[in-house]
């Protein structure tokens, strides 16, 4: 419905368009009184409900600017054919154009305000106090200017029109005058904010703070991320890894190298430096740091990796049976260290020439929120979770059910009265139009069985709680220290954190995840792609989890509940299972769904399910043993490699002092 709304929208959007230099050459005054307001309220619409299409029409010659420069256009064509006296259509003319110059001079201002507010650095949880940063300008002069400027000229549009329609020039005059009085006093205002911007601290000043601040935390350890395509679909790697860091005995720091990433990092008290430029990078105080830690392979990781006083680990972002899990660049770091036996085993298949000493076991401490099976109280209907995996970066590693089998799998689940909670990978469709194609028609299928089922009643419950919800959400993004600033404002508003604001973090997202789940009722269908519930409070929902072959399935080993793994290939049983560790303790499920009736037995009678021992005996396998915790073994790792650094740095300072003694032994004989 939503996407036949917004086709009827641009439809309108056009004829608007179109219907202008009709209106203006009949002339039609309130045809084209209609035609203007038409354009002006549905290109708004437009940019709330399909920004996607506005900015397709920017590639065109028709950007916002182009179409309001149309509509004033065939205004003084509409004027010019009312025989409109001269002075008006001169006065009219040199006001438009006035605007359009007041605009470009605006634009020029505000590019340079910007330039001057962009440092080489930004942090947060640290005292920047001392910078002497000015205010970053109001938002009403500040952010999206073109768009409020752009729309100053309807004072100046509506009161030629009313003069048209009256006959009478003084309302024409008057919106002259407000378009060109409040553009002028918007254009000062920014000059203003210029002459402030100019007082930004120079970069030297910028990294003497910043490393005075490091010096006095001293971090140990950091994790450094970087990717090329910095997006909140791809930040997952490093906000499962917060809570970890946090319980650390040494003291982290997080190194990110692209400005947007600080957009879409979770709350954390842990300080945090984006420095995109490598130059810049070596002029951090990080003498102390011991160990790298690093979730994820990028060009940018040769940067940290050059630092010869620490020891670089990779930790990767989640253990899969897919081939990234255990990628030949891993050869560059110190050690690896992954969940439990599985990992080890899989880099010795592969045989990367990556020594076993450098594997180290240390399981995965973010999987301590997933409740165990024996915790779990069903509901009335069997919730299965889909979580597919996404179409990989290439055809060979190409693992999601989706294109082969996710329509055919949801339709035969609905026959199957199941309650399904749908939850794809953050980057489904991003490489493969079957796949996004995929995506669509099972979001489809499961919106109109949820009308089916009891549309009215779960949307009121749904309504209800929303309002609830969103405040939240807003609390929890303060507490991310989200806000609307840019980078300088950040760096303006950096202070040390309270650590409280952690219980208060847990407190609201405990809650959230309550008043959303009891909100949808035990029968609707859930499509799940917002941060929020996030992939293990869907793990706690589902009575069983259908996938692909990726990390989540190593993840909801850890519940001991039945899993299914999706064998779009075909391929026999055993061939399977030995391909892939995780289908140790899985159901396997064909391409066209027949085992499907079969394996939901294990659901509705549990008694039945065969596969109970081979989970268990899988989950150790797997993550490891449930003691000493894995946050015990990731901290204990983390300690040893730190001191196996300081102690070899150590014995490289003996060695050196020896090789100068001897050296001034020799000149003195």
């Amino acid at each position: 419905m939503r996407g036949v709304i917004d086709l009827l929208l641009v439809l309108l959007l056009g004829v608007g368009f179109v219907a202008l230099p009709v209106f203006a050459l009949l002339p039609s005054l309130w045809g084209f009184v209609a035609a203007a307001a038409v354009t002006y309220v549905v290109d708004e619409v437009l940019h709330v409900r399909a920004p996607g299409f506005v900015r397709r029409l920017a590639t065109l010659p028709l950007d916002r600017t182009m179409r309001f420069a149309v509509r004033t256009v065939m205004l003084l064509a509409l004027a010019s054919r009312m025989d409109t006296s001269g002075v008006v259509m001169v006065t009219a003319l040199a006001v438009f154009s006035g605007h359009l110059a007041m605009m470009t001079l605006y634009t020029a201002v505000h590019h340079a305000v910007r330039r001057r507010r962009v440092l080489p650095l930004v942090v947060r949880n640290l005292d920047m106090s001392e910078l002497p940063i000015p205010q970053q300008p109001p938002a009403l002069l500040y952010r999206r200017p073109l768009r409020k400027l752009l729309h100053l000229d309807l004072p100046a549009h509506a009161g030629f029109l009313f003069a048209l329609i009256a006959g009478t020039w003084e309302a024409a005059y008057a919106g002259f005058a407000i378009t060109v009085g409040v553009t002028v006093v918007a254009v000062l205002a920014l000059l203003r904010q210029l002459r402030r911007a100019r007082r930004m601290p120079a970069r030297d000043e910028v990294f003497t703070a910043v490393n005075r601040q490091l010096e006095v935390y001293r971090p140990e350890v950091a994790l450094y991320f970087s990717f090329a395509s910095v997006s909140r679909d791809f930040m997952y790697q490093v906000n499962m890894w917060i809570e970890t860091l946090e319980q650390l005995d040494l003291r982290p720091v997080i190194i990110i190298r692209e400005r947007a990433s600080l957009r879409y990092l979770s709350r954390t008290w842990v300080p945090v430096v984006c420095v995109p430029k490598a130059d810049d990078l070596a002029e951090l105080e990080l003498s102390g740091v011991r160990v790298v830690l690093y979730p994820g392979n990028a060009g940018k990781n040769v940067h940290m990796l050059r630092v010869a006083e620490a020891k670089h680990v990779f930790i990767g972002h989640g253990d899969s049976d897919k081939l990234a899990s255990s990628n030949r660049v891993s050869k560059v770091y110190d050690e690896i260290w992954v969940a439990g036996r599985a990992g080890r085993d899989r880099y010795q298949r592969v045989r990367h020439a990556i020594s076993d000493s450098a594997i180290v076991e240390v399981g995965r401490p973010q999987l301590s929120p997933i409740r165990l099976h024996s915790e779990h109280v069903p509901g009335p209907l069997p919730v299965v979770l889909y979580a597919p995996t996404w179409e990989g970066w290439s055809d060979d590693d190409c693992h999601t059910s989706l294109i082969p089998m996710g329509v055919t799998l949801i339709k035969r689940l609905l026959a199957e009265n199941v309650r399904i909670i749908y939850k794809p990978h953050p980057l489904t469709g991003k490489r493969s139009a079957e796949a996004a194609a995929a995506d669509t028609a099972i979001c489809e299928l499961l919106r109109a069985d949820n009308e089916r089922r009891d549309p009215a009643e779960a949307e009121a419950a749904a309504s209800a709680a929303r309002p609830r919800l969103q405040e939240i959400q807003a609390r929890l993004d303060e507490l991310n220290g989200q806000h609307g600033g840019d980078d300088a404002e950040q760096m303006r508003e950096a202070r040390v954190p309270d650590r409280s604001g952690a219980a208060e973090w847990q407190e609201l997202r405990a809650e959230w995840h309550r008043i959303f789940w009891e909100s949808q009722g035990a029968a609707r269908h859930n499509v799940i792609v917002e941060q929020l519930p996030d992939l293990y409070e869907c793990f706690n929902q589902a009575d069983i989890l259908i996938s692909d072959v990726s990390s989540v399935v190593a993840d909801f080993v850890a519940s001991l509940k039945p899993y299914v793994l999706t064998n779009a290939r075909d391929l026999p049983d055993d061939e399977f299972r030995a391909a892939y560790t995780t289908a140790g303790g899985a159901y396997l499920l064909d391409r066209g769904c027949s085992r499907l009736p079969e394996i939901l037995d294990s659901v509705r009678a549990p008694h039945t399910d065969p596969m109970v021992l081979d989970r268990r005996t899988l989950k150790e396998y797997v993550l490891g043993p449930d003691q000493p915790t894995s946050m015990e073994r990731f901290n204990s790792a983390t300690n040893a490699l730190a001191a196996k650094g300081e102690a070899e740095q150590a014995e490289a300072a003996v060695e050196a002092n020896q090789g100068i003694s001897a050296l001034q032994r020799t000149g003195l004989g």
